[in-house]
């Protein structure tokens, strides 16, 4: 009878452990892309919007050349087989409540302004950034 409690007693710490890991698990992405490679980019948004599906607070931050994936004039290649490109993999996760950012400093060191952003792209704050990538809820994913 006392290894029967025991054993009981065993599996209702195990459980409570595992339900204690699972609600530790993060729960944001945080995509930081600077590559100007298009299958990069694309994979990216990829992997972003999977992450988007299966209920992580995605944010993505858009640096150096692939910073342009957020302009109005942005022109990257159509990927097989989703028959589409990666900005609009990338609208896809402003459509969907997405927050989406240039680097602080890709306007003031470009000829873009404000005006060339798609819709749903803001700059960046880097204090703001900073914070975010702090919280232990965010798994950080860059490339």
């Amino acid at each position: 009878m006392r290894t029967m409690k025991t054993l009981a007693a065993a599996a209702v710490l195990t459980f409570a452990g595992a339900s204690a890991v699972q609600a530790d698990e993060p729960s944001k992405m945080f995509s930081s892309l600077t590559s100007g490679d298009s299958h990069t980019q694309f994979m990216s948004m990829v992997l972003s919007n999977q992450a988007m599906g299966q209920g992580q607070e995605v944010r993505v931050l858009l640096c150096g050349p692939a910073a342009k994936m957020a302009t109005n004039d942005f022109d990257g290649p159509t990927m097989q087989p989703a028959d589409r490109n990666a900005q609009q993999l990338l609208m896809n996760l402003i459509n969907n409540g997405a927050k989406v950012e240039t680097c602080a400093i890709f306007l003031p060191n470009t000829d873009y302004t404000e005006e060339d952003l798609i819709d749903g792209v803001t700059p960046a704050d880097p204090e703001d950034v900073g914070a975010y990538m702090a919280d232990p809820n965010v798994r950080y994913f860059s490339n």
